[in-house]
């Protein structure tokens, strides 16, 4: 019986500390950062939204479900944007999304440093990532920031032209409890 009992305890307070999150747009960026004709592009994305299910202490059982507006590309500059929108690129209208999937999240060196491992999908394309990130934790949100660099062509973003095929995405992720 006292078995029982303590292991129905640790059952709870286990799942007591996963708290699930949810992006704020508001307060979220995703940038990145591609060169071009040997200058650095910078651009950004908002239409953050998902679901994040985290706990510092066990981030084995945690997981992230994030979808970015792939419409909401800003590079300052409207003429590229609308191409970057168009068929050749991110082809928005057949795939409006850019989605994250993860599958699993460690702990990685100090207090706050973790790594997620998933499935990035854009434009129907889906390919296995690796994002180290940190989580900072404040009353009932989290802020994580992470940066990861892919390939484009992966992708099928973009032929043969003048713009590198790597590219490096930075992330800062206002979560609040849901």
């Amino acid at each position: 019986m006292k078995k029982t009992i303590l292991f129905i305890l640790i059952t709870l307070s286990s799942m007591a500390v996963m708290a699930q999150y949810k992006p704020v747009d508001e307060k979220s960026t995703v940038q990145f950062t591609i060169g071009n004709f040997g200058f650095d592009v910078k651009g950004s994305f908002t239409g953050i939204q998902g679901m994040i299910n985290f706990d510092a202490q066990a981030p084995a059982s945690s997981s992230m479900d994030i979808t970015i507006n792939a419409g909401t590309i800003n590079t300052d500059n409207s003429l590229r944007d609308k191409h970057l929108k168009d068929d050749s690129y991110f082809d928005i209208k057949n795939y409006p999304n850019i989605h994250f999937v993860s599958a699993r999240i460690t702990a990685s060196g100090k207090t706050g440093n973790y790594t997620v491992n998933g499935k990035l999908t854009i434009k129907g394309k889906s390919k296995d990532i690796s994002i180290p990130f940190t989580a900072v934790p404040a009353n009932n949100e989290f802020q994580f920031k992470g940066s990861f660099k892919i390939n484009r062509k992966d992708f099928g973003i973009g032929g043969t032209s003048t713009i590198s095929n790597e590219l490096e995405v930075t992330l800062n992720i206002h979560a609040v409890k849901s």
